[in-house]
């Protein structure tokens, strides 16, 4: 199976609250993908009518050659999820976690702590850590402890949503060069995020605004297919020109950092005299999509 995710017009309501609306994506097997949006544009909901979790109002599709609206358990025993919150046991140890999650999925293992569990703690360098409480772990540990668990069946599609929030930079370093063996390994991977930063390391991105996919990409063509000019330099009084450019309507942003005044425009006339042209990031292509 090479495509792991293909839904079309997928959309929840919750009373009168429409979450998300007419969301379309395709995922391959193999294939790193980020949902990308701020706090409470959509991005959970989506995660988690993929998962089974919760079933659409409208739309369908499947999951690892799953229907989404028939078949949610059979999509739930093929995936690995891992939440934004620490979800294992926090009182039983790195060990006792493992073998539940290895139970759950139907995996053997034996005292001597031999197969497939063996693999998840050398790979994650967990064996040092074996007997410790999970309650006390650091959050770059916890993180290494959960997603060891989301993949100890191997699944097909690891679904991470919203894995950093909270993570020192080391750990989020170290979490995604993880992350790249499961990629490289043929899993599908579906992560949501809000950091920015993260956007260049997708293979390709879907931007959701308040339920609403705004456009589906590499990294590269969403940046270019933005059609934006962007500038910075030094001036003389950035907030004084960064207060007159707010007023043009050409100017998508214009911002402050110390002496250095950074724009990003729709029409390359409106970029200050003295400015230097700079490359386009996902941020800008994302600040332009919602505004």
């Amino acid at each position: 199976m090479t495509t792991a995710v293909d839904v079309h017009g997928l959309a929840k309501r919750f009373g009168e609250l429409v979450a998300v609306r007419d969301v379309s994506l395709t995922i391959q097997a193999g294939e790193l993908f980020g949902v990308l949006g701020p706090n409470g544009a959509g991005k959970s909901t989506t995660i988690r009518m993929l998962c089974g979790i919760i079933e659409p109002s409208a739309g369908g599709g499947t999951v690892l050659g799953h229907d989404i609206l028939r078949d949610s358990e059979a999509i739930k025993r093929g995936i690995g999820y891992m939440t934004q919150a620490f979800s294992l046991y926090a009182d039983l140890s790195v060990m006792e976690n493992l073998r539940f999650w290895a139970g759950v999925h139907g995996l053997a293992f034996t005292r001597s702590d031999g197969g497939r569990i063996a693999e998840q703690l050398d790979r994650f360098q967990l064996g040092e850590r074996r007997d410790q409480v999970a309650g006390t772990l650091s959050g770059g540990w916890r993180q290494r402890l959960a997603l060891a668990c989301a993949t100890i069946h191997r699944p097909r599609l690891l679904v991470l949503d919203e894995p950093t929030a909270g993570v020192d930079p080391v750990s989020r370093r170290e979490f995604w060069q993880l992350i790249g063996g499961e990629v490289r390994a043929g899993t599908a991977v579906l992560c949501s995020t809000h950091y920015m930063d993260e956007a260049e390391r997708f293979d390709r991105l879907a931007f959701i605004f308040q339920g609403r996919l705004l456009g589906t990409g590499s990294p590269a063509e969403l940046a270019a297919n933005a059609g934006l000019h962007v500038a910075e330099g030094e001036v003389d009084d950035p907030a004084a020109l960064a207060s007159r450019l707010a007023s043009d309507a050409r100017v998508v942003e214009a911002a402050v950092h110390g002496r250095t005044l950074r724009v990003v425009a729709r029409d390359a006339a409106a970029i200050p005299a003295g400015l230097a042209a700079v490359r386009t990031t996902i941020e800008d292509a994302f600040v332009a999509l919602t505004r």
